[in-house]
């Protein structure tokens, strides 16, 4: 469930609560004291508070937060120049859905059309896939679309690549949840296939727009794609696929999981996770759908039994 402070933010989370929040982040070095930050936050309700307190002034004639706040409104302006969104959580621009994960993240980069209420599947899997494996993400993007549902993946090589360029050639929206900052491009043959994603939907960073990929990054990017995403397929994967990472943040989310039956066949770990809640396994994509069309239907089922027992 969203936390109640959140219902506190509608009206008066203005420019100077956004600035002010990035200021904070500017001064974050771990993802832990990111999370500290978060929890304060969400305590407090103010960033623009927290910000004074941490940089009180040294004399009377000083106000360090009003410097700080105004220096970071002109880097705000200078990102939306650019055509890149900057979302704090706390707005009403903030994906629901991702405000509800415990590692959700504090800010967001976007570019293109930003929806706070976003009905998507995630696409992932390996950078390597066979044919096999491509073939089955394009279908299972094109049926998503079909569905009225958006794709949403990474912009990575591979299952990621065929899921957005299938989403696309269905006239469908596609998303991106990115592991480098919204200015860079990895790998680099999809700065083409990021602005297209970007005009026909969404491209997501949680990342300071110039940052390069690294060992962390691709694991934060995963839960939170996992986070914005009603449900995740996991099309292909090998044992030591970055893809498990995602699966075990969706678990542990409580976001439904189908793992294409290849992924338990050839995986220790696809074996273990398809004994997790909610985790589904489907031998081709006309059941995965089966189980997403379940999925989609749960709310109705929810709706008719507390009108069945009121």
């Amino acid at each position: 469930m969203t936390e109640d402070w959140l219902g506190d933010f509608p009206g008066r989370w203005d420019d100077r609560e956004r600035a002010a929040m990035v200021a904070l982040l500017r001064r974050i070095t771990t993802e832990r004291s990111e999370r500290e930050l978060v929890q304060q936050l969400t305590e407090e309700a103010s960033a623009v508070a927290l910000l004074s307190q941490r940089l009180a002034p040294v004399d009377l004639f000083s106000a360090p937060a009003d410097e700080a706040i105004a220096q970071v409104m002109g880097e705000i302006a200078a990102w939306e120049q650019d055509g890149i969104q900057v979302i704090t959580l706390g707005e009403d621009r903030y994906p629901q859905r991702l405000q509800d994960v415990f590692d959700r993240p504090p800010l967001l980069f976007a570019r293109g059309t930003v929806l706070d209420e976003d009905d998507g599947v995630a696409v992932v899997g390996s950078r390597a896939v066979s044919s096999e494996g491509w073939s089955m993400a394009a279908e299972l993007a094109t049926r998503l679309v079909e569905r009225g549902l958006s794709v949403v993946s990474g912009l990575a090589a591979g299952v990621e690549t065929t899921a957005h360029r299938a989403a696309l050639r269905a006239g469908g929206r596609t998303v991106a949840v990115i592991g480098t900052g919204i200015c860079r491009h990895f790998p680099p043959e999809n700065r083409d296939l990021h602005r297209e994603v970007a005009e026909q939907g969404a491209v997501f960073s949680q990342f300071w727009p110039g940052r390069g990929p690294d060992r962390t990054t691709f694991p934060l990017r995963n839960g939170t794609m996992s986070g914005y995403s009603l449900a995740t397929i996991i099309v292909e994967a090998g044992e030591r696929s970055g893809t498990r990472i995602h699966a075990r943040k969706a678990v542990e989310h409580g976001r439904p999981v189908i793992l294409m039956k290849s992924v338990v066949d050839c995986t220790q770990w696809g074996r273990v996770t398809a004994g997790k809640p909610d985790v589904h396994v489907a031998r081709d994509a006309r059941e995965a759908m089966a189980i997403v069309d379940d999925l989609l239907d749960r709310p109705n089922q929810l709706e008719s039994l507390l009108s069945m027992t009121g």
